[in-house]
C-alpha cells in the first residue's frame, strides 16, 4: 500500500525554484532517509507535501481534510521549543488530539499510546516534570514522543535526532526502524549521513533543486554523488556490525 505519492512536485519560493520535478513514492514498512546539502530543500519537499506551502505537481495528501490528514501523516518540524509550561505526560498527550471523541477526552486506549510513546523515547521518568524545565535534547525527545504517540501510518520528522546525544540518536533510529518493521513508515531529513546509510532502508537525494537519486544506501551513496553533491570523500564498509559509512574530506 502507497502511504504517499509525488508526482512532479516543483516549489516556487520569493520567486526562486526551491525544487523541479521531484517525483517519489512511499510505501509501508519503509525507512527513508531525505538527505542533501544545506539548502536543498529537504524542509521545503516536507512542508508542500503537507499542503503547508503552495507547489505545483501532484500529492497523495492533498485531498485529505485536516483532520484526516491528522490521522494519516504526524509531522515534527524542527522547530524544538516547547512554550508552554506543561507536564511532559501533557504534550505527549497533544498526539492523541486526531483520535479523541465527541469529549474531547483520552481514554485508556489513549494513555496506552501515551506510555508506549513515552517509554520508547526513555521519557518515563520525567513524565510529570515540566517540559519547560527540560534541556534542549531532553524537549526534542518529548516532540518525537508526541508524533508517535499521534499513531499514524506515516511520520514525517525533520532533522529529528539535531541536538540529541549520540546514544539518543542511535536510539531515535532504532525507534524509526521499529515503526517499519510494524507496518508503518518514516521519512526523515538528515544531515548525519552515516546514521542515514547504517539505519535507513532507502535514501532520497536532494541537489541542484531536484532528485538526484532515489534508492539503497549503498547505490545511492557512490563517491560521484558525494564529489557532485556534497563536495567530499568517504569511506564505505559492510562489516559484521552492518555497513559503516564516515565522511573524511573535503573536495578543493
Amino acid at each position: 500500500m502507497t502511504l504517499l505519492s509525488v508526482a512532479d512536485l516543483g516549489v516556487c519560493l520569493r520567486g526562486r525554484d526551491i525544487l523541479r520535478d521531484v517525483s517519489f513514492s512511499i510505501g509501508e514498512g519503509e525507512l527513508v532517509g531525505l538527505i542533501g546539502p544545506n539548502g536543498a530543500g529537504k524542509t521545503t519537499l516536507m512542508r508542500a507535501v503537507l499542503g503547508l506551502l503552495p507547489y505545483r505537481g501532484a500529492c497523495s495528501l492533498a485531498g485529505l481534510t485536516p483532520a484526516q490528514r491528522a490521522r494519516q501523516v504526524a509531522w515534527l518540524p524542527q522547530s524544538r521549543e516547547i512554550a508552554w509550561p506543561v507536564t511532559v505526560e501533557t504534550v505527549v498527550m497533544l498526539g492523541r488530539t486526531p483520535h479523541l471523541g465527541r469529549t474531547g477526552a483520552p481514554d485508556a486506549a489513549d494513555r496506552e499510546r501515551v506510555d508506549a510513546a513515552l517509554e520508547r523515547m526513555d521519557l518515563c521518568g520525567l513524565r510529570h516534570r515540566a517540559a519547560t524545565h527540560l534541556s534542549g535534547g531532553e524537549q526534542a525527545r518529548v516532540l518525537i514522543a508526541r508524533a508517535l504517540a499521534q499513531d499514524t501510518p506515516l511520520l514525517l520528522a525533520d532533522e529529528p535526532i539535531a541536538g540529541l546525544d549520540p546514544a539518543h540518536q542511535i536510539a531515535t533510529m532504532h525507534t524509526f526502524a521499529a515503526l517499519a518493521e510494524q507496518g508503518r513508515s518514516v521519512l526523515v531529513s538528515m544531515h548525519d549521513l552515516g546514521l542515514a546509510v547504517r539505519h535507513c532502508t532507502r535514501l532520497i537525494l536532494l541537489g541542484g533543486g531536484g532528485l538526484v537519486a532515489d534508492g539503497p544506501p549503498a547505490q545511492v551513496m557512490t563517491p560521484e554523488r558525494l564529489s557532485e553533491v556534497f563536495g567530499i570523500t568517504a569511506w564505505y564498509a559492510q562489516t559484521d556490525s552492518g555497513p559503516v559509512y564516515q565522511p573524511l574530506e573535503v573536495i578543493e
